[in-house]
């Protein structure tokens, strides 16, 4: 469904970054977006719902579904697809429902 296109539109985004995705290194461009860089490394699933189980990923890329919450650097409900990576970030998928803070 999603292709990453042959050359950066972004020019600075020719370096690569790495990130911990679910415990494994994934080196992935820098500009790219916690969502994209998943998609871009065959990663279709951010999140399990909280009722059924069934895998949820991004679907909109603009911010709008909150279908891509991810637990970033230990902060859940963070939105995948509004989060650029950076290097060292580490990133997990969110099961069940959303944790609330107090």
């Amino acid at each position: 469904m999603f292709r990453r296109l042959d050359a950066p539109v972004v020019q600075a985004a020719g370096r690569t970054v790495r990130v911990i995705v679910d415990g494994v290194a994934l080196d992935c461009r820098e500009g790219d977006s916690v969502a994209a860089a998943l998609f871009a490394a065959g990663v279709q699933a951010c999140r399990d719902t909280a009722v059924s189980g069934a895998a949820r990923g991004p679907f909109c890329m603009m911010g709008v579904c909150y279908d891509c919450l991810v637990r970033i650097d230990g902060r859940p409900n963070q939105q995948a697809c509004m989060t650029p990576v950076r290097d060292g970030m580490t990133v997990q998928r969110q099961l069940g429902a959303r944790e609330v803070a107090v």
